[in-house]
């Protein structure tokens, strides 16, 4: 039975394509599975080969630690160079936007907030 290397779900392109060229340089026996019509199922990246699953594990550990710390000191250039975005830069940038989510995470908030006491009220 094959196995799940990495959902693609929540996984950059890049990191992705990265992989992708990980496994085909190491010869492993791979394939993807791309994501359902309406995006209810992520695609994935599949190990066919899982006598070699120990080698990949640890192939894969080591290229997730090591894309952590490039990430991290690309992102630590960014904010040492004002480049890193920030909440006053994203609502600069596209302020309809910010201003609809801002609603949208209020409203969540005072319905979080007010239902509990509508449902005791109504109880009563």
């Amino acid at each position: 039975m094959p196995k799940l290397l990495l959902n693609l779900r929540l996984a950059e392109d890049d990191e992705a394509e990265e992989i992708r060229a990980l496994l085909d340089a190491h010869a492993l026996d791979w394939y993807e599975t791309q994501s359902g019509f309406w995006g209810i199922s992520a695609g994935g990246i599949w190990l066919r080969d899982l006598e070699r699953a120990a080698e990949v594990k640890a192939l894969l550990d080591d290229y997730q630690r090591r894309r952590c710390e490039r990430v991290r000191a690309e992102r630590a250039a960014a904010v040492r160079a004002n480049l890193a975005p920030t909440f006053i830069s994203e609502l600069r940038a596209d302020p309809r936007s910010m201003l609809l989510k801002l609603s949208a995470a209020l409203l969540l908030i005072a319905l979080t907030i007010a239902v509990p006491f509508l449902l005791l009220a109504d109880a009563r």
